[in-house]
């Protein structure tokens, strides 16, 4: 298997993908805070909130894949 399709960089891509949609729904919760619909907000950075704890165990995870890797 070729290193630029390993598990690990899949994994990793993936990884880099939920925080860039991580990124991008804050900023349209911003948006709708701004507009005055709190209540939605509140749900969004609930929600932002669990991928946020699970993000260190994720990188965590993928940094012991990598050492297996090698």
């Amino acid at each position: 298997m070729s290193h630029e399709y390993s598990l690990s960089d899949v994994l990793e891509r993936l990884y880099e993908n939920q925080l860039a949609l991580e990124a991008a729904v804050m900023e349209l919760t911003l948006h709708v805070e701004q507009q005055g619909t709190v209540a939605a907000g509140e749900n969004v950075r609930s929600a932002l909130d669990s991928i946020g704890e699970n993000a260190g165990h994720i990188k965590q995870g993928l940094a012991r894949l990598k050492r297996l890797e090698e």
